[in-house]
């Protein structure tokens, strides 16, 4: 008797919760308001994929970035500026730049580097405080193109891009 009173009472608990789902969704369905207010909980789902997008910022490897870049950048009053940067994989950068043309136009500089946005930028911290930060877009493991003041893309037909030492140019 007790084995049929605990099956009665699994099956009455297991109908109740059944008819508490549809009581639940019943308010929503007959509320249009409930709907309308339903993409209030959007913001939620965004969340999910943040967590994934800040996945690869683990998975940038700095050290295994690091490298030679080159390159003949766009110059305002000469024929180009032929610039080299060495990123190293304890963070730091050296440049050396070399304004086609002008005299004593050769200029050295060095700082320390760091990836922002997922792997997706560079930034690169001068230790003069005379110099602005450049921001580069990674645009392969063998090409980075030069940014803007703001990190935004410049438009022009100019080539601001430097390649990997030694990658297929």
């Amino acid at each position: 008797m007790t084995k049929h009173l605990l099956a009665l009472a699994c099956l009455a608990a297991l109908s109740l919760s059944a008819c508490k789902k549809p009581d639940e969704a019943a308010p929503a369905a007959e509320a249009p308001q409930a709907a309308e207010a339903a993409p209030a909980p959007a913001p939620a789902a965004p969340a999910e994929p943040t967590l994934v997008a800040e996945a690869p910022k683990a998975g940038f490897d700095a050290a295994a970035f690091a490298g030679t870049f080159s390159g003949t950048l766009p110059c305002a009053d000469c024929s180009g500026i032929d610039t080299k940067i060495d990123l190293k994989a304890d963070g730091s950068y050296t440049v050396d730049e070399t304004y086609q043309g002008k005299k004593d136009g050769a200029f050295k500089g060095d700082g320390h580097w760091a990836a922002e946005e997922d792997g997706k930028r560079l930034r690169l911290d001068p230790n003069s405080k005379s110099d602005q930060d450049r921001v580069y877009e990674v645009v392969s493991n063998d090409e980075i193109r030069l940014l803007d003041q703001e990190g935004k893309k410049i438009e022009s037909e100019l080539n601001y891009s430097l390649k990997r030492a030694g990658a297929a140019q």
